[in-house]
């Protein structure tokens, strides 16, 4: 049996647990268990082609994490691989199939012991440890395990492959306990689980491999977003047009000292194709023009910010009365928004825009405003009211709790940018690298946001095309040689820009 094809569902473990119950009760004689084992055999073995030794060890925790890695254990051994089986704590697996599994690879004198081995020459490891269900941090000898089998997976060849989820990693929120298993690959089944694509799950789960083993997989609000959602949303541009077609995007910010960041932010909304750009700089040394793109053009930001010409806006400062007051002009133009940086601090200090916020609740009766509100952790704590760990310590639901509050779409940045839409839809993007964490990366989105809301894009799809495009071009530029170390945000717009043109053809920005 070969993994079958990604589904971009993500179920957490209630749902799991129900989809378990539901097979089982109409499949009453087939052992999800024994498919799960011979899925990662067969994966195993297609990895050990070209090698010689095939020394596979399998980590077996006690539970049913455990009872895949018996199954899979016996398959190997039956494939000629020279496998080891590290058992950790009372095996007591109820599950016939790992039983029948276990007895199968003791009767042909395979080899169980409760340590690392000695000897180090292998191949695979397989973590088959804990699963969906942990609910602590691994202790004692597991924990040592676990360390030992990191610290020797950096300095040494074998690869890591762990049984539906990374032991020690929260399978809903991608939280890692220390310590948790960093594989090379996760082959998880049938569903993939939100914590994977998230948090530190991007760290701990490598490659994600889906197996539905034959059950059948409901939709669900949360998914994975991957290009084939963002495609068919990329603007068409006729042969027979001009630039009024477009839009025109107003950059409202740069505060003094921070007038990089508008700039950014103006240069990322040209580089999407809209009709004009305007840049509105609160500083007043601003610049007369942005010399390298003399196209953006540069206007004082309170004057932009009552400008009723402009398509779509994106707002980043927010904070002193001068900002706060454009805000509130930028609320009562009615144009879709993007609201970025200190304009998010300002909601929570500010009655005023507060306020105005909640009237424009009141009186749209659309499900979603055309607004996109793009916090990182922090921002997103400060608004919430709670801190920057309880939001990591569940992104999907912060980001969701915002959503609801502001009836707006959020993007809540980080490793697996989470985008909510106030009826309960989520998506978590996959693509973007560590090379993006440096100043500006934000900016850059930004524009690119409000851009694609100037070109006639509704608040969800601008935000999944903008947040995937934006981080498959991170990803291209590190292909090309410019990160992680180093990696600029206006790398990053030109990528953004061939992605776009190319139908994002580059082939190195989705994970999945």
């Amino acid at each position: 049996m070969t993994p079958a094809p990604i589904h971009t569902a993500l179920a957490d473990v209630a749902e799991i647990r129900r989809l378990e119950a539901a097979f089982s009760l109409h499949h009453p004689k087939i052992s999800l268990m024994q498919r799960a084992g011979e899925v990662v055999a067969a994966h195993v073995l297609a990895s050990l082609k070209k090698s010689k030794s095939k020394n596979v060890l399998v980590l077996a925790g006690p539970g049913n994490n455990g009872g895949d890695a018996w199954v899979a254990a016996a398959a190997l051994q039956r494939a000629k691989c020279r496998v080891t089986v590290l058992a950790l704590g009372e095996q007591t697996q109820t599950d016939a199939a790992a039983q029948a599994a276990r007895a199968a690879f003791l009767a042909a004198h395979g080899e169980v012991i409760k340590s690392w081995p000695k000897k180090n020459a292998l191949d695979v490891v397989i973590d088959g440890l804990f699963g969906i269900g942990i609910s602590r941090a691994p202790s004692g000898a597991v924990a040592d395990v676990i360390n030992q089998c990191n610290q020797l997976h950096r300095a040494q060849q074998f690869a890591v492959l762990s049984i539906d989820v990374p032991s020690g990693l929260n399978a809903d929120t991608g939280v890692a306990f220390d310590p948790a298993i960093e594989a090379d690959e996760t082959l998880t089944f049938i569903a993939a689980k939100p914590g994977l694509y998230t948090a530190d799950g991007v760290d701990c789960a490598g490659a994600v491999i889906v197996d539905a083993l034959g059950v059948t997989i409901p939709e669900s609000q949360t998914t994975l977003l991957t290009r084939d959602d963002v495609l068919p949303l990329i603007p068409v541009r006729r042969a027979n047009s001009h630039k009024g077609r477009y839009g025109n995007v107003g950059i409202v910010g740069g505060a003094e000292g921070m007038v990089g960041a508008a700039v950014l932010a103006a240069r990322a909304a040209l580089h999407m194709g809209p009709g004009k750009v305007y840049l509105g700089i609160f500083d007043k040394d601003r610049p007369a023009l942005d010399i390298l793109h003399p196209e953006i053009m540069v206007r004082d930001a309170r004057l932009l910010a009552k400008d009723d010409s402009m398509t779509a806006f994106a707002i980043g400062m927010g904070t002193g009365e001068v900002g706060a007051a454009s805000f509130l002009g930028l609320l009562s133009l009615n144009r879709p928004l993007v609201i970025d940086a200190d304009a998010l601090n300002a909601i929570s200090i500010n009655p005023s825009i507060n306020a105005a916020l909640e009237a424009k609740k009141a009186e749209n009766a659309l499900p979603c405003l055309p607004f996109i509100f793009t916090p990182h952790p922090g921002e997103a704590a400060t608004l919430l009211g709670i801190q920057s760990a309880d939001v990591q310590n569940d992104r999907l639901s912060a980001a969701r709790k915002l959503a609801a509050r502001f009836k707006g779409v959020v993007v809540l940045k980080g490793a697996g940018s989470i985008i909510a839409h106030p009826d309960g839809r989520a998506v978590i993007n996959p693509t973007g690298n560590p090379g993006m964490a440096s100043g500006g990366m934000g900016d850059a989105l930004s524009g690119m946001l409000a851009a694609l809301l100037a070109m006639g894009l509704d608040a969800w799809d601008a935000a999944r095309l903008g947040v995937y495009l934006h981080g498959a071009a991170g990803d291209a530029a590190l292909h090309h040689g410019m990160g992680p170390h180093g990696l600029t945000a206006s790398e990053v717009i030109f990528e953004a820009r061939g992605l776009l043109n190319s139908g994002l053809e580059d082939g190195h920005g989705d994970e999945t």
